[in-house]
């Protein structure tokens, strides 16, 4: 089961750095979990960093091995992912959580949390998937650098145990794996476009350069996102275009 263990960490650079060296020590069972509140160089995607002053941030990782499921499919694992954290946010924060493309957790139009996955490869063989997912959880407010953040404090006006959130989180994730180890594809993918921020509405976008109002249609199966744009249908990689979404 995902969450057992469940190590509480007081202070580490980065949950997913520390669950890597204990992976590859070789000391480590598929679902074991690391939480912290006080992450000092958490990671995001593409080499971002994850900005958040002590105690702020819920950052839980778990170690996992995706069992049958192939490497070419490692999107749909993404998916998964991101429809666990969804729901953990969303039994507080209400329907109005969504998930941006690719895995961010947004509500309204506003970032409240994102996920890094990060594999372990021997040769072909798909060994551990390092599931790495920040809340934010109990930040009173967020610094210029970061206007269209939110916290599920602001959201609510209360104060939440960021550990309790995050056992809840690894009971979630369970539940999802229990989904996709039944190979549900299909489910998977129509309850993540579903829940898509702006889910066939146009919005705008910007790439190259060139900002322009696109509507998603689609996202294919190695997680490419189908924009529609003038009629015509962009298949877009990650990092390939922005969401350009109003300061609030």
């Amino acid at each position: 089961m995902i969450g057992r263990p469940f190590y509480i960490l007081n202070e580490v650079d980065s949950t997913n750095n520390y669950a890597m060296e204990q992976v590859n020590s070789g000391q480590v069972t598929s679902g074991t979990a690391w939480f912290t509140s006080n992450q000092t160089a958490g990671k995001g995607t593409r080499g971002k960093q994850w900005l958040a002053q002590p105690g702020d941030i819920s950052a839980l990782t778990v170690a996992l091995q995706p069992a049958t499921l192939p490497l070419s499919r490692q999107f749909m694992l993404s998916m998964t992912v991101a429809l666990a954290a969804n729901d953990c946010f969303t039994s507080y924060a209400g329907d109005e959580t969504v998930i941006k493309w690719p895995n961010d957790i947004y509500w309204r139009d506003r970032k409240a949390g994102g996920i890094l996955i990060e594999n372990v490869l021997r040769g072909n063989i798909w060994q551990y998937a390092i599931i790495g997912i920040g809340l934010n959880i109990n930040q009173a407010a967020f610094p210029p650098a970061l206007p269209n953040a939110v916290s599920l404090k602001q959201i609510t006006g209360k104060h939440r145990e960021a550990v309790q959130i995050a056992q809840e989180l690894c009971h979630c994730l369970d539940q999802r794996m229990q989904q996709l180890q039944a190979a549900n594809y299909e489910a998977i993918k129509e309850e993540y476009t579903t829940r898509l921020f702006r889910w066939q509405q146009p919005g705008l976008y910007r790439k190259d350069g060139d900002i322009f109002q696109g509507t998603i249609r689609d996202v294919l199966p190695d997680g490419r996102l189908c924009l529609e744009k003038d009629g015509t249908i962009l298949q877009l990689n990650f990092g390939e275009v922005e969401f350009i979404i109003p300061r609030p």
